[in-house]
């Protein structure tokens, strides 16, 4: 997975506004937030940025 630098700028956590980073082990877009910390799947190289799909890493 390798997302667009240009568009992992634009990208922001649904749920909380906060910046996103690349996970490239998970395939998955974390949340920056320590309150936050929701991370969304990579599918197919798209991110699936909707807060029903996310996870709360442990």
């Amino acid at each position: 997975m390798s997302i667009e630098p240009a568009l992992l700028e634009i990208f922001a956590c649904p749920a909380c506004h906060a910046p996103l980073r690349e996970d490239e082990a998970a395939d998955e877009l974390v949340c920056t937030s320590d309150a936050c910390g929701l991370a969304y799947p990579v599918r197919d190289g798209i991110p699936v940025l909707l807060v029903d799909e996310a996870r709360r890493p442990a």
